[in-house]
């Protein structure tokens, strides 16, 4: 079920960032101490009360030389296209500018809920100063303080009204759904194409020719699929052609409906730092995930090519080494046949449950074999361990202090679980809780 877009929208100076973070609290670094994977703050994922959200902070997007104005403009209009609420911020001791009136006029245009919130208004003396928002027309302005954290609980309130009806498409849940992600004129829509054996997704060299995620059911050796093709990653015009940040917005949602994240690199250009941060995206979400390397047709190669490229890849996608690799041409479609038996491997290892009396026997003799470590003269001792979902597994150690559990001992038990169970090609979860 793919969650409401929030965007946070205004001119530069008015606290977007500050209130993006208070928004998303610490979910904005839960993946920064893994290596390889690359950053950055232009989007994360919300709570408030039962809703869940992801929310797009406009200010990370970079519009490279264009002018002051004009990147106003495209970051607008890039969460216009994104959002399905939109939280307009300005500034309380700045009053109504001629900036906040260009974004407004924008805004206006894209017929898009907008929540507008007057910031830095960080003491009830200065409430008096939001009534010149008025007239921008968005109704009741939200005095809030992105600093302090005050007034954000009723914009919230007032943003979680706006949310749309969940009513997407719903499939058996023996039916495995799989999406392919990547930057623009990788050959996303080519290997849809090359899978269904029948031009369905429109292919061009053009990059963006693809606007909107497309479903297509696909059965395999009595196994229904589902492809959710991305290849609209990338839209025609100049604000998307100035940007490649954005494009991780366009795969989000296809992300959170599939079981099976496709992970799709170009042979020919090899590996760009925009590959680690789409992947990183679907590694976060918990999907099992397949890195597939397209267009291997038109790469020179020796026998020694495909070692050397997987050897590329493992260096630079680290916290992908669970995922396997294949290699294929879309355009020839050689090798493509090898691609929908390790979709349907993974998904299977994705909702793999383990057995808690097996599971404490890895558990205990990998505690044999690397003792737990110490601090301050205390010793991280594991009582018991058992697996509480799949997709991805998920495994919780009851321990006497979670803080003794360094992210090194942590990452050792992973891997003896990977070890004794057959994990490929998904991440699994290791939660520490103390036992009462």
């Amino acid at each position: 079920m793919a969650k409401p877009v929030v965007a946070i929208v205004g001119r530069p100076n008015v606290g977007k960032s500050t209130i993006f973070n208070r928004i998303v609290g610490e979910r904005v670094s839960i993946v920064e101490d893994i290596p390889g994977v690359t950053r950055d703050r232009i989007y994360s994922s919300g709570e408030w009360l039962t809703h869940d959200f992801n929310i797009i902070d406009t200010g990370g997007i970079d519009i490279g030389d264009e002018p002051f104005l004009e990147q106003i403009r495209a970051q607008a209009e890039i969460a216009i296209d994104e959002a399905d609420v939109i939280i307009f911020i300005v500034s309380g001791r700045e009053g109504v500018t001629s900036a906040d009136e260009m974004v407004a006029k924008i805004l206006y245009r894209s017929k898009k809920p907008v929540v507008l919130g007057v910031n830095k208004i960080d003491n009830p003396e200065m409430r008096d100063q939001i009534y010149d928002f008025y007239a921008l027309g968005f109704g009741e302005p939200f005095p809030i303080s992105g600093a302090h954290g005050i007034g954000l609980g009723d914009l919230l309130d007032e943003v979680a009204k706006h949310f749309p009806a969940q009513d997407e498409t719903s499939y058996d849940e023996d039916v495995i759904k799989f999406s392919f992600i990547g930057r623009p004129n990788v050959g996303k829509s080519s290997l849809v194409n090359a899978i269904l054996g029948e031009e369905r997704v429109i292919v061009s060299d053009i990059e963006g020719t693809t606007r909107d995620a497309i479903d297509s059911t696909y059965t395999f050796e009595d196994q229904e699929y589902v492809i959710i093709d991305t290849a609209g990653m990338r839209k025609k015009g100049k604000v998307y052609e100035s940007t490649e940040k954005y494009s991780v917005l366009r795969a989000l949602r296809a992300i959170e409906r599939s079981d099976v994240v496709c992970v799709v690199l170009n042979g020919e250009e090899g590996i760009r730092e925009q590959d680690k941060r789409i992947a990183g995206y679907a590694h976060e979400a918990g999907r099992a995930i397949v890195i597939v390397v397209n267009k291997w047709d038109a790469v020179e190669k020796d026998e020694k090519t495909m070692k050397k490229f997987e050897e590329t890849i493992r260096e630079h996608f680290l916290f992908l080494s669970y995922a396997p690799i294949v290699f294929l041409s879309a355009k020839t479609k050689k090798r493509v046949n090898t691609l929908i038996p390790v979709i349907k491997m993974v998904s299977e290892n994705h909702a793999l449950r383990v057995q808690s009396s097996i599971l404490n026997e890895v558990i205990m003799d990998a505690v044999a074999m690397n003792p737990t470590p110490t601090d301050k003269g205390q010793r991280l001792k594991i009582y018991y361990s058992t697996q509480v979902s799949v997709k991805p597994p998920t495994f919780v150690v009851f321990v006497n202090n979670p803080e003794l559990m360094h992210f090194s001992y942590e990452r050792f038990l992973e891997n003896r679980i990977r070890d004794a169970f057959n994990f490929e090609g998904t991440p699994i979860r290791i939660l520490s809780r103390q036992r009462k």
